[in-house]
């Protein structure tokens, strides 16, 4: 029987033939350029795009037709141990570059190993060894047993949950570590997430609808769904690494991430409950904090739109983490924060000095230490509750 061409069977092997158009643009990407989140957003679109086929199939009528029933049936498309981690890993590589593959990781995909085992052996007892159905003596599909498909959706939700932990993590050590967070933490991270937690919300909505996973006719609107889902992610993924790949200077970002993560769990100094420790300890901090101004004040260093926390504490002679703690304590704010009120100020400086009338705001924020249009907006609405134009004619009425 030769592929029905339905509407159903179509809609779904355009999403599957453009999943593994896209698959092999991401892993050949990956693979020339080293992008790691490329090679596992690569990944994550073949098993999408395989994730559909028994559908696909079953709308075309295969799944009903002999030879290619028995064929299928034996064949684990859907991996719903192998895509959570998948994306987890995506997740991973996506925030930090500098991330390595270690041998504990191989942990993350020993349910879906122990599943392939599993479904490798339902193969040789039925084909080979007793060449007759045993394990699928009723007739359906294991890929669509209630218990796999629960258990898939266990994994999903645990791994979106590790996912949004990981991104919190490196958010907090990105806004201590560089002034120019807002363009390392990619707003397609974000979307990405949603795009996570919408596939668990489809996965538990249909689930709810119609438990009955083999019902071809019921499950159209899910496999759309799903499709519409990895498509969009697929795509924008693809864009994001090329635009990601250039968007700022690995090497400051993966030398701080490696060593800010290290120290982010432990604190140097501890608050003392010794009335003198303490004054010493405010007095300590006091002074950093007189020693940071200064250096800010007649450095300018806020001018470098790539400037770091390192880059401070090499000026200081001191590490890092001393900074980061005196900017956290000192000033109560985040580095990336601190470092935008400095160039808040120079920009509105160059606006008192009538400057903005003869230059566009953007240049004077680019002069300032911005790097780009909607960086500099979001600092200065978060430092002044107005927008630049909204702050200029409230204050500066000619």
């Amino acid at each position: 029987m030769l592929f029905s061409f339905s509407l159903k069977s179509s809609i779904l092997l355009i999403f599957f033939f453009h999943g593994i158009i896209f698959s092999i643009l991401l892993l050949f990407k990956g693979l020339q350029t080293e992008n790691k989140p490329s090679l596992w957003l690569g990944v994550f679109t073949l098993l999408s795009a395989f994730y559909i086929v028994p559908f696909m199939l079953g709308y075309a009528g295969w799944y009903s037709q002999q030879p290619y029933r028995n064929i299928l049936f034996y064949v684990p498309f859907q991996q719903l141990f192998l895509l959570p981690p998948v994306l987890f890993f995506y997740i991973k590589t996506l925030l930090d570059k500098s991330f390595q593959f270690s041998k504990k990781d191989y942990l993350h995909f020993s349910p879906a190993l122990a599943y392939w085992v599993y479904a490798i052996i339902i193969f040789l007892t039925d084909i080979i060894v007793l060449k007759k159905a045993y394990f699928y003596e009723d007739g359906k599909d294991k890929d669509f047993s209630t218990w796999y498909q629960i258990a898939g959706l266990i994994s999903l939700t645990y791994y979106l949950v590790e996912s949004i932990k990981t991104y919190n993590r490196y958010r907090f050590v990105t806004y201590n570590s560089v002034s120019f967070a807002d363009s390392v933490m990619f707003r397609w991270t974000k979307r990405f997430l949603v795009a996570f937690l919408m596939l668990i919300i489809l996965r538990i909505l249909f689930f709810v609808i119609n438990p009955e996973w083999n019902e071809f006719g019921r499950k159209f609107w899910y496999y759309v769904s799903f499709s519409f889902l990895f498509y969009y992610v697929s795509i924008s993924g693809y864009t994001n690494s090329i635009l990601s790949s250039t968007s700022f200077k690995e090497y400051s970002l993966d030398s701080i991430i490696g060593l800010e993560l290290e120290t982010s769990n432990s604190n140097e100094f501890e608050s003392s409950s010794k009335p003198h420790e303490l004054k010493n300890e405010i007095q300590d901090l006091d002074n950093w904090k007189e020693k940071l101004e200064t250096l800010m004040c007649n450095t300018e260093m806020y001018k470098n739109p790539e400037l770091i926390i390192t880059d401070l504490s090499s000026e200081l002679g001191t590490h890092s983490k001393k900074i980061s703690q005196v900017i956290n304590q000192g000033f109560g704010v985040n580095f990336n924060d601190f470092i935008n009120q400095y160039r808040i100020k120079a920009f509105l400086q160059k606006v008192q000095g009538g400057e903005h009338n003869i230059q566009t705001f953007l240049g004077l924020a680019f002069e300032c230490g911005f790097n780009s249009k909607s960086t500099f907006n979001r600092a200065f609405k978060k430092a002044t509750s107005l927008n630049p134009k909204e702050y200029i004619e409230t204050h500066y009425k000619k």
